[in-house]
């Protein structure tokens, strides 16, 4: 049993209120957000994230079958944990409201970060419409992006962990393919920051970014334009590249 998804990004800083603040300008959270609130409660796995940097350090793959893709993983030789069951409420406001419910099978920890499986079981209380719309128009979650020093050893691992095909990739990397989304594993660019990293993210949008535009523009948050895309800064994404596309 394959992932058929891409399912989420968790994204690690220090400072949750600036990194909240940054992302309500860009997604009204799309993207998940993490960061130690209590200095004093700690988390040796957020501390040892952020040794290496701030940014993307979760990558979710959808699966629909959790102990089908277990025993793949088995025949992969690959030991994961058991698949495990927990629930979250959808609005810290209401603890007592509507939890979203996941089986989850976090892989051993990869050089590149924490990957986890994740099959949701009750789908219908996490995707609701109010929490569809962005002020961006976002519509998916397109792609990630990791910069990787070897993208053939790469491409390999990552293939037998999340059980998708790999194929070449444009830039001379390889992407591994999805049946919604995409991971692109690349060579890094000359003035790229230490490798493995996940780099980036792409999120198509379904206005052909004008709503994004105004939002950069009203906000003034550094970005540059290639074509139609817009490229919001790492500096201004909590050490996230974000990539707006439009919708074909």
């Amino acid at each position: 049993m394959c992932a058929v998804a891409l399912d989420h990004v968790g994204v690690v800083t220090r400072d949750l209120a600036t990194l909240a603040a940054q992302y309500e300008r860009l997604h009204r959270s799309y993207i998940e957000l993490l960061a130690v609130v209590d200095p004093n409660a700690g988390s040796a796995t957020l501390d040892r994230f952020l040794a290496r940097y701030a940014g993307i350090h979760i990558l979710a793959f959808a699966i629909d079958d959790p102990r089908a893709a277990r025993a793949r993983l088995h025949r992969a030789n690959i030991d994961p944990p058991s698949v495990t069951r927990f629930d979250r409420p959808i609005d810290d406001r209401e603890p007592a409201g509507p939890r979203a419910r996941f089986e989850l099978i976090q892989l051993p920890d990869q050089p590149e970060g924490r990957i986890n499986l994740v099959h949701h079981l009750a789908p219908e209380v996490l995707w609701q419409k109010r929490f569809l719309r962005h002020a961006n128009n976002a519509a998916t979650l397109e792609e990630v992006v990791i910069g990787v020093a070897d993208p053939a050893e790469a491409a390999e691992r990552f293939s037998r962990l999340v059980g998708s095909a790999v194929v070449p990739d444009a830039t001379g990397g390889f992407a591994l393919e999805l049946t919604h989304g995409r991971v692109r594993l690349l060579p890094p660019e000359a003035d790229a920051p230490t490798v493995p990293r996940i780099v980036g993210v792409t999120v198509r949008t379904s206005d052909g970014n004008a709503a994004i535009r105004r939002l950069l523009a009203q906000h003034g948050i550094p970005h540059s334009a290639s074509n139609d895309d817009l490229i919001v800064q790492a500096s201004a994404a909590g050490g996230v590249a974000v990539r707006f596309v439009a919708s074909a």
